[in-house]
């Protein structure tokens, strides 16, 4: 395995490879599977789970990594093209990008979307071109429209629980925000349930709808694995025996790049915020799924955070249970 990029590029087999892979390193440690290797981490954007849960894998397995951000460089990183380097930064991503891969065995880079330009966005544009500059293996720790660390994680977790795959009843939730946040989630989430074989819906209010290309991806994969994605804005016909929901905060691209307009379009959406009357028409035992961080008393209450149904510290600890058979793929060879 050379990336790990998207769920999207490996099959269900695969997918299912990597996660019993998981399971057994969770059960049967190898402490020593990784001795000598490095795994560089590139943060252009904040972390609290992935940058903890990518050194914790590492170090269980025998590795070693090392951490750069831009505020961590003592010359000032410099990501814009084509500008006069006259100002603060010292140094451009572009030569500091093959340095820093060529320290280690394998990158992990993340870089949010720059929520300016939808097209750049949604082309992952920004990733692309780091990833141009990379000879060595790489690993996607969230792009502009990507997260596919989470994803294996969040398919994990379900296994985990028992819950069905094939007729499994999956919901991916808008919640409100006071900040417009990037789509990465909801797509990825949207696509990993659909190659699952969920019968997917995606609730989420007028203004809010995702991007019709990745509908018709997930769509496709729905498909192909015998389930099914359907959009509403009615929170009853959707929980209708759902068996999970999943929360997600994501910016309009109505409104993309412009904060006040979005503001202004949601004043009237506080209400979005998962609570247990939105469980009235769920299965009894539908759990609450969350990529975290989710601000309590904004997007979810705290009865929904601190009660049975809430799974977000399991789906947490198993992103670094999925990024160690991701590296042990990588790497272990």
């Amino acid at each position: 395995m050379n990336c790990f990029n998207d769920l999207a590029d490996f099959s269900v087999a695969k997918i299912e490879e990597l996660l019993a892979l998981a399971r057994r390193l969770d059960e049967n440690p190898e402490p020593r599977a990784l001795e000598g290797k490095v795994l560089s981490l590139l943060f252009l954007s904040p972390s609290l789970r992935t940058l903890a849960s990518f050194q914790a894998a590492m170090v269980r397995m025998g590795g070693g990594t090392f951490v750069i951000s831009p505020n961590m460089s003592i010359h000032g990183l410099e990501s814009r093209s084509g500008i006069v380097m006259d100002g603060a930064a010292a140094e451009h991503i572009r030569e500091a990008v093959p340095v820093i891969a060529s320290y280690g065995d394998v990158i992990g880079i993340r870089a949010f979307a720059k929520r300016e330009n939808l097209d750049d966005d949604l082309s992952d544009r920004e990733f692309r071109e780091l990833t141009s500059l990379v000879d060595t293996p790489y690993i996607n720790m969230e792009s502009a429209i990507k997260h596919p660390c989470q994803s294996l994680a969040d398919w994990k977790t379900m296994n985990d629980l028992g819950i069905p795959d094939n007729g499994g009843k999956f919901v991916l939730s808008w919640a409100w925000h006071p900040r417009p946040l990037p789509l990465a989630v909801p797509v990825s989430t949207v696509h990993m349930a659909a190659m699952r074989g969920m019968d997917v819906t995606v609730l989420r209010p007028d203004g809010f709808e995702l991007p019709d290309a990745f509908m018709d991806k997930a769509r496709q994969a729905a498909a192909a694995s015998g389930g099914s994605v359907a959009e509403t804005s009615d929170r009853s016909d959707a929980m209708e025996g759902a068996q999970v929901i999943y929360v997600s905060s994501w910016a309009s691209t109505h409104h993309y790049g412009n904060k006040r307009d979005e503001d202004e379009f949601k004043l009237e959406l506080r209400d979005w915020c998962i609570d247990e009357p939105w469980f009235a028409n769920a299965a009894s035992d539908c759990r609450f799924m969350h990529c975290l961080p989710a601000r309590r008393g904004v997007v979810v209450t705290d009865r929904i955070m601190d009660g049975p149904r809430s799974v977000v510290i399991a789906e947490a600890r198993n992103r670094m249970l999925v990024q160690m058979a991701v590296l042990h793929q990588m790497l272990s060879s």
